[in-house]
């Protein structure tokens, strides 16, 4: 099994393709050790030390490190540790999988504003973050503010204020005159 590894734009995350499927819908966020009882994967990942989060998408993993760490010396577990997974035949995930839409729900008055603002966000947004290792998903809607949920390479990225702002709100901007403004939440 090779396992080839990409940079993110966040240094402190590392993008790894197993050359295999990861997960066959959704995505699944593992902000932290405690958050990852379900995910065997996930679990192995965070027992090489260093190890400070974990997110899949559909053929990737992206693991993000403590600062102060050096990817040279935690690499090499950690690459270890997905190819033991993988060829253990342990499931990703135990138990129900994630849904394929991790956007939390909205209806309401601004029913109609919500599904553009997802369908913007699945179509133009998604799927460039997910080359970098990430995710954005949605997670409210108030008065013209768009608030968004930050995962993997995302989060935490230095780039990521000036995705928001210049990127993601610039974009529904243009398409939704009712956006005036995108922040981003945590979990």
């Amino acid at each position: 099994m090779f396992i080839q590894t990409e940079s993110t734009p966040n240094p402190a995350t590392l993008k790894f393709l197993p050359g295999l499927a990861v997960l066959d819908v959704g995505t699944a966020d593992f902000p932290a050790p405690d958050t990852a009882a379900k995910s065997p994967l996930a679990r192995r990942i965070f027992a090489v030390d260093g190890v400070t989060g974990v997110f899949f998408g559909s053929d990737f993993v992206t693991v993000t490190k403590a600062e102060g760490v050096l990817w040279e010396h935690i690499k090499p577990a950690i690459l270890g540790a997905i190819m033991e997974h993988f060829q253990s035949g342990a499931p990703v995930i135990e138990g129900e999988a994630p849904k394929a839409d991790a956007h939390a729900g909205e209806d309401g008055p601004d029913g109609d504003i919500v599904k553009q603002i997802k369908e913007l966000l699945d179509t133009r947004v998604r799927p460039a973050v997910a080359q970098d290792g990430g995710d954005i998903t949605f997670h409210g809607f108030d008065r013209g503010v768009v608030y968004l949920h930050m995962q993997g390479a995302c989060a935490g990225c230095p780039s990521s204020t000036l995705t928001l702002k210049m990127g993601i709100e610039n974009l529904l901007r243009h398409y939704i005159p009712e956006v005036t403004e995108v922040r981003p939440v945590a979990a």
